[in-house]
């Protein structure tokens, strides 16, 4: 039929859902079959706690690219996956706090590690901004809220990404070159919303 946008169909629709939580999935299946392999070099406990970061840093950054996708390519179907791409990125975040404990620090000395590792203070932020998010990211808590509110705090997600960005370049030692890439995708993001809303679409909480 002339006109139809097969972009919209259900089945593709869904296609396209299964498709993208595949690709999220995969950083963490690709680790458990390194630790099943026995390939994570001579700190296992390093290389999980570092992949597991990483992996909610690059899901955030993800999340974020849905809205100039759909800008873009006029397609609704970026956004149907934005909210999942958010939770998976919170997934990989506990998942990397509690790797972080278990084989970094120990569950019982936080305190003097935020004061040996000031980097580990950018890391916490970014991860209680990313607690209310997950915690509204359902379509009741959207009703509850309210879309104004609902869309003034998750522009807590800007906070998240930029210290979660600080978070690892603090730590990087001399290989910087990841993380200065990063920053320009980082930077690019927050310039679009800045062009098409203004600086306060990037203000949590702002009016």
């Amino acid at each position: 039929m002339v006109g139809v946008d097969w972009r919209r169909s259900p089945a593709f629709l869904l296609g396209f859902r299964i498709s993208a939580a595949a690709l999220a999935s995969i950083p963490f299946f690709a680790l458990l079959w390194s630790l099943f392999l026995g390939d994570l070099g001579p700190d296992p406990g390093q290389a999980i706690t570092e992949s597991l970061g990483l992996a909610a840093f690059q899901l955030l950054l993800a999340t974020l690219c849905m809205t100039p996708l759909k800008r873009w390519t006029d397609w609704s179907g970026w956004l149907r996956i934005r909210r999942m791409l958010g939770l998976f990125a919170f997934f990989y975040a506990i998942l990397h706090v509690l790797a972080f404990l278990q084989f970094i620090v120990g569950w019982f000395d936080l305190w003097v590690t935020f004061t040996k590792r000031p980097y580990i203070i950018a890391g916490a932020m970014a991860f209680l901004c990313l607690v209310p998010l997950a915690i509204t990211s359902t379509k009741g808590m959207v009703r509850k809220l309210g879309g104004a509110r609902w869309k003034r705090l998750h522009r807590l997600i800007y906070l998240a990404v930029v210290v979660a960005w600080i978070h690892f370049i603090w730590q990087a030692r001399s290989d910087v070159g990841e993380m200065v890439f990063y920053a320009v995708i980082v930077v690019w993001l927050l310039a679009l919303r800045w062009r098409w809303a203004g600086w306060g679409a990037l203000v949590p909480l702002k009016r």
